[in-house]
C-alpha cells in the first residue's frame, strides 16, 4: 500500500484513524513515525494489545468500527484498508457516513473495498485456525455509498490479489 502517497497529502502532525488498525504495522506505525497523530481501532483484543507494543506512539482502541464514536471533524485522514469487507454489508453505508462526519473539510478518506460482490467465509485462514468472513459488494455499489456519504472520490483502482483483487478509492470530504 502506497502510505508516502498519503502522507504527501497530510499536513504535519496530522491527526489520522486507522479504522480496522490489526496490530498496527505497517499502516499506524508508518504514520506515527512520520510524526503522525494515529488513532487505531480493531474488534481484536489480541490484535489490539499486539498494537499498543509495537507502536506504543500511537493510540488504540478496541472496538467495533461500526459502534465506535468520534466527535465530528476530529480526523484529516481515516484509513481503512482491508477491514470494511468483513464488516455486515448492511452496515457498511452506514459507516462510511459517520466516516465522513469523522473527516474535517478536506480530509482523505483511503479504504480498499470489494472490486466484485462476495460473501462468504474461508476457514483456516491464512494458515491459521480462524475462520475469515467476508461480506463486500462491488466497487460500483462501493462508489455510489462513498459519494452518497458526502466524498469525492479523487481516484480508484483495481488492487490484483491472487486470483481476484479489492478496489482501492481516495476520497475527500470537500466541505
Amino acid at each position: 500500500m502506497d502510505l508516502t502517497g498519503l502522507q504527501r497529502h497530510l499536513p504535519a502532525g496530522a491527526a489520522v484513524l486507522d479504522l480496522g488498525c490489526g496490530c498496527g504495522v505497517p499502516v499506524a506505525r508508518t504514520l506515527a513515525d512520520a510524526g503522525h497523530r494515529v488513532t487505531g481501532v480493531d474488534l481484536s483484543e489480541v490484535q489490539i494489545d499486539r498494537a499498543r507494543r509495537l507502536v506504543p506512539h500511537a493510540t488504540f482502541l478496541h472496538g467495533d468500527a461500526t459502534q465506535v464514536a468520534f466527535p465530528d471533524r476530529t480526523f484529516d485522514a481515516v484509513v481503512c484498508l482491508y477491514a470494511l469487507i468483513h464488516l455486515p454489508i448492511d452496515a457498511q453505508p452506514r459507516l462510511l457516513h459517520r466516516i465522513a462526519t469523522w473527516l474535517r473539510p478536506g480530509g482523505l478518506f483511503l479504504a480498499t473495498t470489494g472490486a466484485r460482490e462476495w460473501t462468504g467465509a474461508e476457514d483456516n485462514w491464512l494458515g491459521g485456525t480462524a475462520t475469515m468472513w467476508w461480506s463486500q459488494a462491488d466497487a460500483a455499489t462501493y462508489r455510489t455509498w462513498i459519494t452518497e456519504a458526502g466524498l469525492d472520490i479523487e481516484s480508484e483502482h483495481f488492487v490484483p490479489e491472487g486470483g481476484g483483487g479489492h478496489q482501492l478509492f481516495w476520497a475527500r470530504r470537500s466541505h
